[in-house]
């Protein structure tokens, strides 16, 4: 069965349940809270209901993006977050997640990488 899926659509998938799972975390532990907080620390106005947002595209978003639908502005948004993520948390920390350092930006760099591959193939269709 396996041989009949594209490479991509499990990569696709893959990114996705990432994301998913990533916003549901934070949905169900009402992680949104303390995200917004932080997020209005940092001078964004109304930082609450950006955290939602945020979690939302993420649970409501990402099954879309697995099952192929709205790819192009789906994988396009989440490149954006994810870089914004590197650019205010996960840079000034470094390149290592563990190991050489702790909390860097090599997970959020190949995420986009891999999102960044979804979109151009989603493009090329």
């Amino acid at each position: 069965m396996l041989d009949r899926v594209r490479p991509m659509t499990l990569v696709r998938i893959a990114v996705a349940a990432v994301f998913f799972i990533h916003g549901g975390y934070r949905l169900i532990t009402g992680g949104y809270l303390p995200f917004g907080e932080w997020l209005g620390s940092l001078g964004f106005p109304a930082g609450v209901v950006w955290a939602v947002a945020v979690t939302a595209i993420e649970v409501l978003g990402a099954p879309l993006l697995a099952a192929g639908r709205f790819v192009t502005p789906l994988a396009g948004y989440f490149i954006f977050q994810t870089a914004l993520g590197i650019w205010l948390v996960h840079m000034s920390n470094g390149w290592f997640v563990v190991g050489g350092g702790r909390n860097g930006m090599e997970y959020s760099v190949l995420l986009i990488v891999l999102l960044a591959t979804v979109l151009l193939e989603a493009r090329r269709r």
